[in-house]
């Protein structure tokens, strides 16, 4: 049994950030980082089946905004290292949130100096940079209403409108100090917002050809390509009903209940094999576990 937990832990790890190997997240110890274990987004950040399922939403999500969709396709090399995209983008998001004060500021230096250097004219004419705070905005909602969304769905469904209004009023300072602005800070102020953005998305070529790049991608391995599928069929449950149309991803209502209850049965396993996460790390460094 044993045996099965490591095997699954460390598949699991390979697409995490974790595998890149450039944070210690277990030092210094006592230091709490931007949030601490007593934070909501500690909480929601923390179940890596949620997480991953939230991820693969805000992905497609996003690129509904043509200028982010311009600025993923001239700079990203995500046709060629799709795993490597999903490595750094998890990096970021366990580092900033789990990692000491140290890691979340550089990681975050880091990524405001990559920003910097995307820029280029979209395919309607419209000049983009990906450090424009807008931008920023849109982005950052997308992500984190996903993650919220999926960790409502499959790990925490009670979790008090409260906390999640605290969530979004938290991890808004990742965003401020990427240089967003105006970032909603409670659930009344994303729906809000999401809906004033509805009219600037579109889904054209662009947009399909990611969402093909997604559905055809590898898995780690065989044992994990039915789970690797399970994920991505729930990434696109959890978009909201316009985002799915627009993309023409059309799930049946029995479909939609066979991929929940597929991910309700396998989410368990993942969490049962993981005891080595960013999460379970940093506790350790707050000398919790």
């Amino acid at each position: 049994m044993e045996a099965l937990r490591r095997r699954i832990e460390t598949q699991v790890m390979s697409l995490t950030g974790l595998a890149l190997g450039q944070l210690d997240l277990e030092s210094p110890k006592g230091d709490p980082g931007l949030f601490g274990p007593q934070s909501i987004s500690w909480q929601v950040h923390g179940d890596f089946p949620s997480m991953l399922v939230g991820g693969i939403s805000a992905l497609m999500l996003q690129l509904l905004h043509p200028l982010a969709l311009a600025g993923v396709w001239d700079h990203s090399n995500f046709r060629e290292d799709l795993l490597g995209r999903l490595r750094r983008t998890s990096q970021f998001i366990s580092g900033t949130t789990f990692g000491s004060t140290r890691d979340a500021e550089w990681l975050i230096e880091k990524v405001r100096t990559i920003h910097l250097q995307v820029v280029g004219t979209a395919a309607d004419g419209r000049p983009y940079a990906a450090s424009d705070p807008d931008l920023l905005t849109w982005v950052h909602v997308a992500e984190v209403s996903s993650f919220l969304a999926a960790h409502l769905r499959y790990r925490n469904p009670g979790l008090p409108r409260a906390d999640q209004d605290r969530y979004y009023d938290e991890i808004a300072l990742i965003a401020e100090r990427l240089g967003a602005r105006d970032v909603p800070r409670s659930c009344a102020q994303v729906q809000a917002y999401l809906q004033r953005m509805r009219p600037q998305l579109q889904c054209d070529a662009r947009s399909l050809e990611v969402v093909k790049i997604l559905q055809a991608a590898p898995a780690p391995s065989r044992l994990a390509e039915p789970v690797g599928k399970l994920m991505l069929n729930a990434g696109i449950d959890l978009l909201p009903d316009w985002a799915r149309a627009m993309l023409g991803l059309h799930q049946g209502a029995l479909a939609q209940r066979m991929i929940r209850l597929g991910l309700g049965n396998t989410a368990p396993v993942l969490r049962w094999a993981m005891r080595d996460s960013s999460a379970h790390r940093a506790r350790r460094r707050m000398g919790l576990e």
